[in-house]
């Protein structure tokens, strides 16, 4: 299938399964996973990810877990982003830790071509921001309500 522009549109199943190969080689340094929920899902919906805090943050050495859910309409439309170890951010709700998209511009900007590896890396990018690197955060080890 090409597009105007003559590139090629890469099916929604052979998407995920190069992430799913790229996750589970690790990513750069290591402080960043995912991989799927449920290998059973063939569908490839429901997906976990990892980010280790940043350096010179609140967040250093904290681990915290995130539930990435790709819809039907994924990679058109972004996945939902919901964190379950619960952390004070600017971009996500703390009633029930989920990115808001208004609040965090990879997703209010989303391109076909991000991935959930690009989510990740720029969620922790966005915990060493100045807004968020010291904002007071729970007590480690606690977690989201899971809806």
């Amino acid at each position: 299938m090409a597009t105007g522009g003559g590139s090629v549109v890469v099916p929604r199943n052979f998407r995920l399964l190069e992430e799913l190969e790229r996750g589970e080689k690790g990513i750069g340094d290591g402080t960043v996973s995912y991989g799927m929920d449920d290998s059973d899902d063939i569908f490839m919906r429901s997906w976990t990810g990892t980010i280790i805090g940043p350096h010179n943050s609140v967040h250093e050495g904290r681990i915290y877990q995130l539930k990435l859910f790709c819809d039907k309409d994924y990679p058109d439309k972004p996945p939902t982003v919901r964190f379950y170890s619960r952390i004070n951010m600017t971009c996500v709700n703390q009633d029930n830790g989920l990115v808001e998209p208004r609040h965090f511009s990879l997703l209010a900007n989303w391109k076909r071509e991000y991935t959930m590896e690009k989510i990740l890396t720029e969620l922790k990018r966005e915990m060493a921001s100045h807004h968020n690197k010291k904002l007071p955060q729970p007590p480690e080890g606690s977690t989201f309500p899971i809806s």
